[in-house]
């Protein structure tokens, strides 16, 4: 007895290990005979795709699953019953090598279907690097209708920014705006969707445009002329007090407009949008859009640049002030011919009427006369950014004499 339990207890670990494993074995062999395979297609779902790229193409769907389930939750199996992933968090994308395979991960809704084998296990997916890259802006406007004349597009924007993959990308030579004549002889003026092309005219996707829409203005007609006018700027107020308008310039200074016969027959020039100057103080640089008359347009740009460039106002005031001497000697006196002269002084308005008549005076320098009569010139010192006009008179006759010296007093005698 104990030699047969020694045979049975020798070495049991493997033997315990053998017998799992023929269990293991059993099992597996009996559940892929019970197995079932569900046909249909489920589709896969990326994860985590690198923000700097975008797959180009279809991902594969998953198109079988063998799977083993009880078989009420089996007869209700559909597309919605399973979900299949692939994680792509951890690919290298590259120009060089833009494919990458991923496995595939297939899960059931239901915790009761447990899957076996599904196809296909992995996907060979194309990755394309996202760039971006500016391209011209063409319009593409198709056949002109007979007796029709059309002139060249005007468009809001000459470049954009494509973005994509750096595949599609490339090939993009430019955004075309696609816009029809109409028989009437309509004016064309509409916003109008962007369509990335290749060198052969071929629409190209997928590829991102910025802006999305340019408007484009073609003018029709058909007797359209051209004609040449100048800009006239308009100005609308008045400055600041003390200061008025030196100069106006506006740039372009005449422009190129177009429209039927009878529309360019009355228009002498081309007004600008009204620019106001109330209350300032400074020049004014403004951008305004032109104001065309009915029927006209403008061949180019369609606002100009005004420039109204101010000063302080100036003017001029009179006074009379009183003439006084320098330079006099104490054994002297001096005669002056007139005891007034009149000033008029020219310069900015305010400066002018913050002038006191009373604190200004005309001087006559007499240092290094002789006795008798000599005229003097007469000299006004004036406040900074006053100019002196005119002096009346300019100069004054100044007759000096000796100083009669005082009279001594005699001296009386003591009783």
């Amino acid at each position: 007895m104990r030699r047969l339990l020694g045979v049975v207890v020798h070495n049991w670990p493997l033997k315990v290990a053998a017998i799992l494993l023929a269990t293991l074995l059993y099992a597996g062999l009996v559940l892929s005979e019970n197995a079932q395979v569900w046909r249909g297609h489920v589709a896969i779902t990326p994860l985590r795709q690198p923000p700097s790229a975008q797959i180009l193409g279809s991902i594969p769907d998953v198109t079988s699953i063998r799977y083993f389930a009880p078989a009420d939750v089996a007869a209700r199996l559909s597309t919605s019953s399973f979900s299949a992933t692939v994680d792509l968090s951890n690919v290298q994308v590259s120009a060089e090598s833009p494919y990458v395979t991923a496995k595939v991960d297939v899960v059931a809704a239901d915790p009761r279907v447990q899957i076996l084998d599904f196809e296909p296990q992995v996907v060979r997916i194309q990755l394309d690097p996202l760039i971006s890259r500016t391209v011209p802006v063409e319009v593409q406007r198709g056949g002109v209708p007979a007796g029709l004349t059309v002139r060249d597009p005007v468009v809001s924007a000459s470049i954009v920014s494509v973005s994509g993959p750096e595949s599609v990308v490339r090939l993009v030579t430019a955004a075309q705006a696609r816009v029809l004549i109409q028989p009437s002889g309509l004016d064309v003026d509409q916003q109008v969707d962007l369509v990335a092309v290749d060198a052969s005219g071929n629409a190209l996707t997928p590829v991102d445009i910025e802006p999305a829409t340019v408007r484009v203005q073609i003018k029709v007609g058909s007797q359209l002329q051209t004609k040449t006018l100048p800009v006239y700027p308009v100005l609308t107020g008045t400055p600041s007090t003390g200061y008025e308008v030196a100069s106006v310039s506006v740039s372009p200074p005449v422009v190129l407009v177009e429209g039927e016969a009878d529309a360019l027959a009355a228009p002498v020039r081309i007004d600008t949008v009204p620019v106001s100057i109330t209350g300032a103080q400074a020049n004014i640089q403004q951008t305004v859009d032109l104001a065309l008359p009915d029927g006209v347009s403008i061949l180019g740009s369609s606002s100009a640049q005004v420039v109204v460039r101010l000063r302080a106002a100036t003017g001029s005031r009179t006074l009379s002030v009183g003439i006084v001497t320098t330079g006099s000697r104490p054994d002297r006196t001096y005669a002056i011919a007139t005891g007034s002269a009149q000033l008029t002084l020219g310069g900015p308005a305010a400066l002018l009427d913050a002038i006191d008549g009373s604190t200004l005076t005309a001087t006559a320098d007499v240092s290094g006369l002789g006795l008798g009569t000599s005229s003097v010139d007469l000299h006004v010192t004036l406040p900074s950014g006053i100019v002196l006009v005119a002096l009346s008179p300019p100069s004054v006759d100044v007759t000096v004499t000796a100083a009669t010296p005082a009279a001594t007093p005699a001296a009386t005698g003591v009783p």
